[in-house]
């Protein structure tokens, strides 16, 4: 099996020994292993006895990887989205960060996960993404997230206006610090912390959810996935700053954007241990009521 394995720097060295572990145990289940270039330079000279090699291009992802691996926290896992795209490669995630809600796998339970994986005793849970266009294509072709698109006024800047259109049909204009427009996997990621709804998975749904709204009865709304989004943004200064996951975007003027679904899906894997909710309960803590134990 061929194994690419994805990861930024690490701040903290204590990580060294667990990511030598997963080499470790890779190779013992002969997995041909790839490291992308930041990782790779990264470990020169710090992973020994395992062989390993520099991740190729594009084609060589598409045509060859068979499991992604990432080495971080869920923001590393979002950074490698853009690097797969839609070429449908299983992906799991390691947690070496803090909250580890999409990459799910302890690092104490690295051996576990990896023989899973090898095995193939996993299930698939496709995530949907969001598509954004707009006439400059400010995120050239990464233009999709799998958490969210947030449209937000810069920090010593006045509130902005946003005008929502759902199928060429007014929605409502949003007053305020901005908008959070989310999938059902970036339900428990900012718009949760915005007051939005927990959405499950499998729902087919994403939300908008205001960002300090200056109209007290703005409330989160839940539309079909099927939905065609447009905004119109209208600052009163000179800039404000647009979103998609990880990525952001200065623009100085007023522009129109169109936000979809888009047209494939990311295959998180999901061991036969694992489930939403208990994911929600472990990570999130949902649902804690000390009259529950």
């Amino acid at each position: 099996m061929r194994v690419a394995i994805y990861g930024r720097p690490f701040n903290d060295s204590a990580v060294i020994p667990f990511v030598q572990q997963v080499f470790d145990n890779l190779a013992q289940h002969q997995a041909e292993i790839f490291v992308h270039r930041q990782l790779f330079d990264y470990l020169d000279g710090k992973i020994t006895k395992v062989k390993y090699e520099l991740l190729p291009g594009d084609n060589f992802i598409r045509q060859s990887v068979d499991v992604f691996f990432t080495l971080g926290g869920d923001g590393t896992l979002l950074d490698m989205v853009a690097l797969i795209s839609d070429s449908g490669i299983p992906v799991i995630g390691i947690n070496f960060g803090r909250l580890g809600f999409l990459a799910s796998v302890n690092k104490n339970d690295i051996p576990a996960a990896i023989y899973a994986v090898m095995n193939k005793n996993y299930s698939i849970d496709g995530r949907e993404l969001l598509q954004i266009d707009c006439e400059q294509k400010i995120f050239g072709n990464d233009n999709f997230a799998i958490n969210d698109i947030t449209f937000h006024k810069r920090d010593d800047a006045a509130m902005i206006t946003v005008h929502a259109f759902l199928n060429d049909e007014f929605l409502n204009s949003y007053w305020g610090d901005g908008i959070i427009v989310s999938t059902s996997t970036g339900s428990t990621a900012y718009s949760l912390s915005c007051g939005g709804p927990i959405i499950f998975p499998a729902s087919n749904s994403i939300a908008i959810t205001p960002i300090s709204p200056h109209n007290l009865n703005v409330r989160p709304i839940v539309l079909p996935d099927s939905s065609k989004l447009s905004f119109e943004v209208e600052v009163r200064s000179a800039n404000y700053l647009v979103s998609c996951d990880s990525r952001t975007a200065v623009l100085e003027k007023t522009m129109k954007f169109n936000i979809r679904k888009a047209d494939f899906k990311l295959n998180l894997i999901r061991l036969n241990n694992e489930s939403y909710l208990s994911t929600l309960r472990n990570k999130l803590l949902w649902g804690l009521d000390a009259r529950n134990y």
